[in-house]
Order: C-alpha cells, then structure tokens, then sequence
C-alpha cells in the first residue's frame, strides 16, 4: 500500500508488524517469524529506547545545501553540536564546496507548550531562508509539538509561497513508535513528498535538438542505476560499490546521504531501485516502483563474500548481463581468497557477538562465518520480514547458526552485558552507543559500521579480516579498562535468563544458556 497521500507515514509495528522483543535461538525466532508470533511480544521492563528524531537526523544532517529547523525544546536539537564537524568533513568528500550542517532550533518553553509554538516555527523558517539561501528547508517535528497539536503543514505550505527554497516537513516524533527504523519512512515520506518530481526552474520545456539526443538521453536513463546510500556507510564503501556497477557499465546516482535536494528531483529517471539495506529503503522503493514503475533490488546486501556476490548478480540479472557478472565475481573472489588465507587462519575457531541493526547484524554474520569465525549470538535492533529472509538465507548456509543466541530490542544494555557474560566471545562486534559496555567487561570490541572504514563489497571483506585480526592479536585495552572500571549490574542479575523480562506469549521463553 502507498501512504504517500497521507501528511505521516504510519509506524512500522502497523506497516510491517515488526517486532521489538524476543530472546531466544535463531531457529526459534525463525520458526515464530513464520507463524506470526512476534508482533505482540513486549517487555515487562525496558531500560532504554532509540529516538526517531535521532535516526532521522542521522541522514537528514548530511543533506547538502539545506538548513535543519529541529522544532523542539533546545534538548532535542543539542546533539547535532556533537555532529556538525564530522557532517563538514563527509559532505565535503562529495563536494568540496559543501557548507556543512547548518540547523536552527526553535528552543521550544513552558509558555510555547501552553500557547502554541506555530510562530516560532514560522521566525525560524523565514530566518533560515533569508540567512542562508539554501537549496531545502527541512522542518524535524518532535514530540512536543506534536503533543501540544502544532500544525507544521499548515504552516509550511503558508510559507512556502513566500520563501525559494523547498520546505520539506518531517514527522518524526519519538513517542509514536517503539520501533526506531520507522525514522527512516518519515524521512523518505518527506522526501518524496515535496523533493522528488519536483519542477526545479520555471520556464518553457527543455528542447531536445534532435533524434540522436533523445536515443542517448533513453539509454543514459535504461543504463542508469540509483544507489540508496546509508548514513552509516564511509564513502570508501561508496567508491567500492560504485567501481563494481561501473565495472557492469552502469550509470550510479547516489541517494540519498549526502545527496543535494536538486539531486531527487530526476531520481525517478532510473531503470532500478538498488538497495544497500532493506530497514532503510523499502518504503522509498515500493513507492517509487508504485508511481513510477521503477523495479527494485531490496534483499540482498553487499556486506560479505556471499552477499556482494548475490548482490551484484541481482543486478545484472535485471540487465541481462549475468555472464559478465559472473566473470568479474570470479576474478574478484579469486584474487581476494588469496588475500585472505593468512587473516582465515588465525581467525578460525574465534567466536562473536554481534549487535546493531538486523540486516547489518545477519549479514555480518556470514562474513565472519566464511572468515572461519563462530558466532555465538546476535543482537538486532528490531525484526522483520526482511530479516526473516536473510535469516533463512544464514541458516540454510551456515547450520550451525540455528544454536546461536538472538535477542531482538533497541537498546537494552542490561541483556547486552548478561549475554556478554554467559557467552564470553573473544569480539563483541557492536552498534555505536553499546561498545563501551563491552569494554567495560574486558571484552575487544569490533565497530559494526564506521564512516572512516570500509566495509562493504569485496574491499570490505578483506578490510574487516585485517582489522580485526590486528584487534585480537593485542587486547591489552579491554583488558585493562576492565580492571578499573565496572558495569552497574549486581551479580544475581548475572546469573539469571537474560531474557527474563521479556513477553513472549505463548510462544517458547528462552534458551538454555
């Protein structure tokens, strides 16, 4: 179903039915996934939870040329301080003439939650548009002024007769959802919206001079390829990835991190959708398939040997071009293998646990299986149908995997470090924001994801050998960090089910640890 029509995008527990609690086996959480037992499963305790607005932010920051107006109390908007150098410098890795991330906040009060904060809103847009020109004005709507029933449509289409710059508003509060990812369907909801299909300059039609122009513009279009970036992504793994297709003769459009606004308006002159990750780009890939028939590639993702094989093959079974495909898979596996074999054979036989995102998480795990590593268990943000399919994709290639631990939940460090302490891997390779508690237990930590680093493709896969081959031949730091400093946690905690405070229902509870 497109929602396109509707001001909101609807929460992912409604769209997709996803689920936010669960601990248990793979096998078990595959098993459930199937017979549809996971959406009522909740949690009778709940430490901590992710913020939509924050995930939104995560891509909306590296837009180029547009100002965010985070529409809150001063609290919601003092994060982007931590992210305005990083965002400079990887904007400009794209564009060296980037300005970097630009934001106002309307600094919410007591009396704008008493008497409306609409006016404040409308100041901070004019501001934003006389100041600094920018290409998008993007307008964050969190909680309060949700709560306290600010019309930010009303106003924006007010405004936007008056101001050059496209106003693109974003439903992003977090009290709507306790999944996270459904960030990522505001932000695309917005988007396509008011960005994509867009008339940029008034003035009479283009004039195409002749037939032999009209024929390259139609090729350029059926050979042309739009690749939906991450945020979490480094722009080495742009460059891999980008080689790869280019490799196939395709044309590459990036979007929509660090992509300029300008940039979506043609988006829909593609001949294919190419998803990095499922969580993120589903929503603007059935629409865009929905209106403008464009297919798309969503299941599989390029992390790992297999997967970026399958990846790429996907592709080029779109364009008829598996044969050539085929041949470069081969040259690329072969010289890789090569460079592998030293960093397999000290690799083989460590054990992981893994956390973060369910499609980074289920895909990092066959990277670290074909490296000849064990993963003892998962941690995944959410699930969803597409985690139950590459689910089944690890299970039906790595059996092994239907005894390791997976435990579904945003945050939750109190399990994190329960798991941690029952399983003891040799790496935790973890999410930003829960590596430290690793750390803490003297356990080396791994970055899931890092924008300095390369992950993805073939690149990638020898990349994540090297690295954590350097980390486990010296654990001094984990080591000593946890000799002086320690978790919050009392020891009966430790030696409970660490799924204890989680609802499953009727369905099985636990695992024997």
């Amino acid at each position: 179903m497109d929602y396109i029509r509707e001001k909101t995008p609807p929460v992912r527990e409604d769209r997709l039915g996803a689920c936010q609690a669960f601990g248990g086996s793979c096998c078990d959480l595959a098993s459930q996934s199937k017979k549809g037992c996971l959406y009522n499963n909740n949690r009778t305790f709940s430490q901590s939870q992710g913020c939509q607005l924050t995930l939104s932010l995560a891509i909306l920051n590296t837009i180029r040329d547009s100002v965010i107006v985070v529409h809150s109390p001063i609290g919601c908007g003092a994060g982007m301080v931590a992210q305005a150098g990083t965002a400079k410098d990887w904007q400009k890795l794209r564009d060296p003439n980037a300005f970097g991330l630009r934001w106002i906040n309307t600094n919410l009060d007591e009396l704008d939650v008493v008497n409306g904060g609409e006016e404040k809103l409308r100041s901070a847009i004019l501001y934003a548009d006389r100041e600094y020109r920018p290409s998008a004005i993007i307008v964050m709507n969190s909680c309060v002024p949700a709560l306290i029933g600010d019309d930010i449509d009303a106003v924006i289409e007010d405004l936007q007769k008056q101001v050059s710059a496209r106003i693109v508003p974003v439903h992003c509060e977090g009290f709507k959802t306790k999944i996270q990812a459904t960030a990522y369907d505001a932000v695309y909801h917005g988007v396509l919206r008011h960005l994509v299909g867009v008339e940029l300059y008034e003035g009479p039609e283009l004039i195409i001079p002749d037939e032999l122009e009209e024929l390259k513009e139609k090729y350029r279009i059926s050979h042309t390829v739009n690749l939906l970036n991450v945020s979490s992504m480094s722009r080495i793994d742009e460059q891999e990835l980008v080689k790869l297709l280019k490799s196939l003769d395709l044309n590459v459009r990036i979007l929509p991190c660090y992509a300029h606004p300008d940039d979506f308006a043609d988006s829909f002159e593609a001949a294919l959708n190419v998803s990095i990750c499922a969580t993120h780009d589903d929503y603007f890939s059935e629409h865009m398939k929905t209106k403008y028939g464009i297919p798309f590639i969503l299941e599989t993702v390029p992390i790992g040997i297999a997967n970026t094989s399958k990846w790429l093959l996907d592709i080029a079974k779109f364009f008829g071009i598996e044969e050539r495909a085929q041949k470069l898979i081969a040259s690329e596996v072969r010289e890789l293998d090569a460079a592998l074999a030293p960093y397999r054979e000290f690799l083989t036989g460590k054990t992981a646990l893994l956390g973060g995102g369910e499609i980074r998480i289920l895909t990092t795990a066959e990277l670290l299986h074909s490296l000849g590593m064990e993963v003892l268990g998962l941690r995944g943000f959410h699930f969803d149908r597409y985690g139950e399919s590459l689910l089944e994709q690890l299970l039906e290639d790595v059996p092994a995997s239907e005894r390791a631990i997976i435990n579904i939940g945003a945050g939750q460090p109190f399990e994190q470090a329960n798991l941690l302490a029952k399983l003891k891997p040799d790496v935790f390779v973890g999410h930003p924001g829960g590596n430290g508690w690793a750390n803490k237990q003297g356990i080396p930590v791994f970055p899931l994801f890092g924008q300095t680093y390369n992950y993805m493709g073939y690149l990638g896969a020898f990349e994540v050998a090297r690295r954590l081959t350097r980390l486990l031949k010296n654990t001094s730091y984990s080591r000593n960090v946890s000799r002086h400093v320690g978790l919050p946690y009392r020891k009966d905690w430790y030696d409970q089910d660490p799924f204890s405070y989680i609802d499953q229902g009727a369905a099985d509870q636990g695992v024997a640890l």
